[in-house]
């Protein structure tokens, strides 16, 4: 069941596992959500979760961040769940702040670690 709902999942490269952990591990709920990722990620997804719709979007070097952030800023997306790395320096840094002002601006749940994340789902769990 895919619903109007819809969640933003990123990972940066060394958060990939925990990404994929996430969703399959919450993969019910994620059921009831339309579901967006950049490139990796949702390939990382796909695979540990066949069953669950994911669009996949460029990779988030490639402009996959700033994809889920025009989403952002025409109200399609409704949560963003980004496990960042922050021992890892990233080329692309500019758009992942980008990206976390958006959802700020745009007043949406987002979740930038595990712990977080898992409060987000357990809040939309039916």
């Amino acid at each position: 069941m895919t619903s109007s709902r819809c969640i933003a999942l990123i990972a940066h490269d060394q958060k990939k596992d925990d990404m994929a952990d996430f969703a399959a591990r919450h993969q019910s709920t994620l059921a009831n959500w339309r579901i967006v990722a950049t490139g990796t990620t949702g390939g990382r997804i796909k695979a540990a979760c066949p069953e669950l719709e994911v669009t996949r979007l460029k990779s988030g070097p490639l402009g996959g961040d700033q994809q889920i952030g025009a989403l952002i800023a025409t109200g399609e997306v409704d949560m963003l769940i980004f496990l960042v790395d922050p021992l890892t320096s990233m080329p692309h840094d500019v758009d992942v702040k980008a990206l976390m002002r958006l959802a700020t601006v745009y007043d949406i749940p987002m979740a930038l670690n595990r712990a977080t994340a898992e409060i987000l789902m357990t809040m939309h769990a039916h």
